[in-house]
């Protein structure tokens, strides 16, 4: 899984912005704001990877418990299912 193409992130301050570019902006008319840690989680997702994979980045990126990083990556995930924001 990965994040779709045409969407880019730009730190503004301490929040992350991402914003449609190209054609997702037919669809896509809004833009998503981030904490760090869902810039983090952002940025791992633009290369294929797998939850465990970006859960295991988490825990070396942030001082959480394996399951709070695993719960915390589900839930991400979860919410870019449900704005079809990735391709799996």
């Amino acid at each position: 899984m990965k994040i779709k193409s045409g969407f880019v992130l730009r730190q503004v301050g301490e929040q992350y912005a991402v914003v449609p570019v190209g054609v997702q902006t037919v669809d896509f008319r809004c833009v998503i704001t981030l904490n760090e840690t869902g810039g983090f989680l952002w940025q791992q997702l633009q290369e294929e990877t797998t939850p465990e994979a970006v859960a295991q980045a988490l825990l070396a990126e942030y001082e959480v418990s394996p399951e709070t990083a695993a719960a915390d990556v589900a839930t991400f995930v979860e919410r870019l299912r449900e704005n079809r924001l990735l391709d799996e």
